[in-house]
C-alpha cells in the first residue's frame, strides 16, 4: 500500500537544510527509511512565503500569493512510501523528527 505523509511545520522553529542535514536523529529516520526499502520519492518545499495559490471562481482564474489556509502549521515537505500496512506507516512516520514538534499527516493514495 502507498502512503503519502507529508511533513507539516511550523516554520518558526523549522531548521535550515543544512541543520537537518547535521542532524542525527534526521539522519537515522532517512537510514531507517532506507533499510525498510519502502521510500519511492520526496522533497522538502520552500517556505510557504515563496507559495503561489490559484483559485477558479466563475471561470475567472484568481492568482495570490501565499498559503490559501490562514494556519500556523504548513505542508513543509513530503514522502511517498510503500509500506504493508497502516501500521507501518505509523511506525515510519512517529520516526521522523517533525513529528517532535510539528506533525505527519498519513494519508493512503488513491490507485
Amino acid at each position: 500500500m502507498k502512503y503519502v505523509l507529508l511533513i507539516c511545520d511550523d516554520e518558526t522553529v523549522s531548521p535550515s537544510n543544512e541543520e537537518l542535514a547535521a542532524d542525527p536523529v534526521h539522519q537515522a529516520w532517512l537510514a531507517d527509511l532506507d533499510r525498510r526499502g519502502g521510500a519511492l520519492v520526496g522533497a522538502r518545499l520552500r517556505p510557504v512565503v515563496d507559495a503561489t495559490t490559484v483559485r477558479v471562481r466563475d471561470g475567472e482564474t484568481l492568482v495570490s500569493d501565499g498559503p490559501f489556509a490562514e494556519t500556523k502549521d504548513f505542508v513543509g515537505g513530503f514522502v511517498i512510501v510503500e509500506c504493508a500496512n497502516l501500521d507501518e506507516a505509523i511506525e515510519i512516520a512517529s520516526g521522523h523528527p517533525y513529528a517532535r514538534w510539528g506533525g505527519v499527516e498519513i494519508r493512503p493514495v488513491w490507485e
